[in-house]
């Protein structure tokens, strides 16, 4: 009866949670162009490419709920054809989305023997990105956990009687009582974030401006910094569980070395920045995926803006501190690193505000969230509250499934033109 653990995180934020829930659920269980086997297929596809056991295991149990062929189980090379010609769209958006084209999109839609339609290809698309976007969360969060063990990585099976997560809104397995528990923990066991007016006074007076590529070349050293073991980042201290684990999930891969790669060091003539002035998701991204795929655009929409508006007590009592601000320049530097620019944005914000510890941790949670442990969650954030914690990597959850979305539904939208 116990809740399952990223509702008990997201229980922190109980209106995000809320939204979360009816989003997860419209994706999964409600009427749309895909069959729900297929559904969970898909988020089987995309957590495996962040070797997510936790999400993995979720949904092969809700894909045979769903009446799924356990062959599929056995790997990609037992999936129909036309599942498995997502493969490289799962790829590119999980790892480089910038990399995406409309030449990707016409292969799926023009397949004569397994040809996608254009409803099915935008409902895939946001389960891709959902999914991408949910295991930054859950290792981020530690939700990977098995507490009975104390050890991360290592899962019990989910017992077809207990309650999955994405059904919570169908049934009362949330109670108020139980987020207002879990509210209630571990709020005072950390310190202040004290230095943050400081640093919020010293941005009024930067006067030299920084552009965001400059922040991006950054970001080379960042790299450097979170690889070098002298750091105190210890990323996979368990190089057994992390063979197994990529072992397991192998056959739902292709192309398994294909990861991350910093956009500042993309080839010029080939890749442009993305620039939000020219295609948003509130003037373009919206109306479009609404239009395809009905109603999944408020769902998400409503997704987007709550976390905007989640407020911290904590950090909105402290003098000098404006959230909103803090908040942009997080939700901006995740976008940088996916090469996405905001025109009236300082990029200079965000090496004020962010400290080198927090950034590091931000880019590994985006951009390679298996590579997370419990060392660099408890090490460099213990200025922060735990519902704090929560709160930054629903941001980090909510910014990257957009950025996937963005150039994914700038794709199509190239297609149809």
């Amino acid at each position: 009866g116990r809740l399952e653990a990223v509702i008990q995180q997201m229980g922190y934020h109980p209106q995000y949670l809320d939204s979360f829930l009816k989003t997860q659920h419209y994706l999964m269980h409600m009427d749309g162009p895909l069959p729900f086997d297929c559904r969970h297929y898909i988020a089987i596809m995309a957590a495996a490419r962040h070797q997510c056991r936790y999400l993995v295991n979720l949904h092969m149990l809700q894909f045979l709920r769903a009446g799924g062929d356990p062959q599929w189980l056995r790997g990609l090379d037992f999936i129909p054809p036309k599942l498995r010609n997502l493969n490289e769209i799962n790829k590119i958006l999980a790892h480089r989305p910038w990399l995406i084209t409309k030449e990707h999109i016409e292969k799926l839609l023009k397949i004569s023997d397994w040809t996608w339609s254009l409803a099915e290809l935008v409902h895939a698309v946001v389960l891709l990105a959902h999914c991408h976007a949910l295991a930054s969360f859950v290792f981020g969060c530690g939700c990977e956990q098995d507490e009975g063990l104390g050890c991360r990585g290592l899962l019990k099976p989910l017992s077809p009687v207990n309650q999955c997560f994405c059904e919570a809104t169908a049934g009362n397995g949330c109670s108020q009582e139980l987020l207002r528990i879990n509210r209630k923990r571990s709020l005072d066991s950390c310190m202040e974030l004290d230095s943050l007016p400081e640093r919020m006074q010293r941005i009024h007076m930067e006067n030299e401006g920084w552009e965001e590529m400059k922040l991006l070349q950054q970001d080379r050293e960042e790299a450097e910094y979170h690889s070098d073991p002298s750091a105190g980042l210890s990323l996979l201290t368990d190089t057994d569980r992390e063979v197994t684990g990529a072992t397991s999930l192998a056959c739902y891969m292709q192309d398994p070395d294909f990861g991350y790669q910093d956009f500042a060091r993309r080839d010029e003539d080939q890749t442009q920045v993305f620039r939000v002035q020219d295609y948003s998701w509130e003037d373009h991204g919206f109306s479009l995926v609404n239009r395809l795929y009905s109603d999944i655009g408020h769902l998400l929409d409503e997704k987007f803006r709550m976390v905007d508006g989640l407020q911290s007590s904590a950090m909105a009592k402290r003098q000098g501190c404006e959230p909103s601000v803090f908040k942009r320049g997080i939700w901006n530097y995740i976008h940088c690193m996916f090469g996405i620019r905001y025109d009236d944005y300082d990029y200079a914000e965000v090496n004020q505000l962010l400290e080198r510890m927090l950034k590091v941790y931000i880019k590994t949670v985006t951009c390679y969230p298996e590579k997370t442990n419990s060392e660099m969650f408890d090490r460099f954030w213990k200025q922060f509250k735990h519902s704090e914690k929560v709160h930054v990597n629903l941001l980090i959850l909510e910014a990257r499934m957009q950025a996937e979305l963005l150039y994914a539904l700038q794709a199509i939208t190239q297609y149809m033109i």
